[in-house]
C-alpha cells in the first residue's frame, strides 16, 4: 500500500514517513501542497494523507483538487483537532481527519479503516419480504436496489441517479450501502460511526453529518431523511 504523505514541517514528515514504513506502508512525502498536487498526478496511490496548513496550497484547496478526478481516501491532518480545519477538510471530500500531535496508533487505524472501506465488497443485500414487488424488484436483480430515481448495485458498487452514474467516494458509497440495508430505520451516529467508519471507540460525529451532507447533494437532498435527536435514515 502506497501513502501520499504531504506536510510542510520535516520533523513531522519524517517521524511519521518512518512510523508508517514500520507498519509496511510505502510512504512518498512532499513538503507544500503543489508538489503534492504534481506527486499526486504521476502516480497511484492507495490513500492521501495531507496536512491542513501548508504553503502555497493548503491541504483544503489541495483536497478538493483531487476529488476533482479522484476518489481515493483522504485523511486530514489538523492541528488540536481545530473545528474550522476539520469542517472545511470534510467538506473539501475528506474521509476522516486525526488531531495533531499524531497519535500513531491512532493513525495507523485510522488509515486501515479507510483502506478497508476502499476495497469494500458487500453481499447483496435483497428487501425486506414485505417490500419484494415485481416493478422494483426481481429475482435476476438480487443485487439492484431502487428508491425512486436511485438505484444501487450493491454487487458492482456502482450508483446511478436518472439513469446517470454517480461518483462516490469510498466513505460515501459504503454510508450509501449501510442507509439501503436499513431503509426506512432510524440509524443513530454511533451506529453509523462504527458500522462505516469502522470505530470501535466513540469518534467525531461530525464526519458523519458532513458525510451525509456530501452524500445528500449527490443523491437529493430529501432521500436522506434527518431524524432530529436520534439520527438518519434512507426514504424507501
Amino acid at each position: 500500500m502506497t501513502i501520499l504523505l504531504v506536510e510542510d514541517d520535516e520533523v513531522i514528515r519524517r517521524s511519521v514517513t518512518i512510523a508508517l514504513e514500520r507498519y509496511g506502508y510505502q510512504v512518498m512525502s512532499a513538503g507544500d501542497g503543489l508538489t503534492g498536487l504534481e506527486l499526486f498526478r504521476e502516480g497511484r496511490h492507495d490513500l492521501l494523507l495531507l496536512d491542513v496548513m501548508l504553503p502555497g496550497l493548503d491541504g483544503i484547496g489541495l483536497c478538493r483538487r483531487i476529488r476533482e478526478t479522484s476518489m481515493d481516501p483522504v485523511l486530514m491532518m489538523s492541528a488540536r483537532g481545530d473545528a474550522l480545519d476539520v469542517v472545511s477538510g470534510l467538506e473539501a471530500g475528506a474521509d476522516d481527519y486525526v488531531a495533531k500531535p499524531v497519535d500513531t496508533a491512532v493513525l495507523v487505524a485510522r488509515i486501515r479503516s479507510l483502506l478497508r472501506r476502499a476495497v469494500y465488497t458487500p453481499a447483496a443485500v435483497p428487501p425486506p419480504a414485505d417490500e419484494v414487488r415485481p416493478e422494483r424488484y426481481r429475482p435476476d436483480e438480487r443485487t439492484r436496489l431502487v428508491f425512486g430515481e436511485l438505484t444501487i448495485d450493491t454487487a458492482g458498487l456502482e450508483v446511478s441517479l436518472a439513469g446517470r452514474p454517480l461518483a462516490l467516494a469510498p466513505t460515501e458509497l459504503r454510508l450509501l450501502l449501510e442507509f439501503a440495508a436499513n431503509p426506512g430505520t432510524v440509524l443513530d451516529r454511533q451506529t453509523l460511526l462504527r458500522n462505516v467508519w469502522d470505530y470501535g471507540w466513540d469518534g467525531d460525529s461530525r464526519v458523519v453529518d458532513l458525510c451525509v451532507q456530501r452524500l445528500r447533494k449527490k443523491i437529493g437532498s430529501d432521500r436522506i431523511e434527518t431524524v432530529r435527536g436520534f439520527g438518519y435514515k434512507l426514504r424507501r
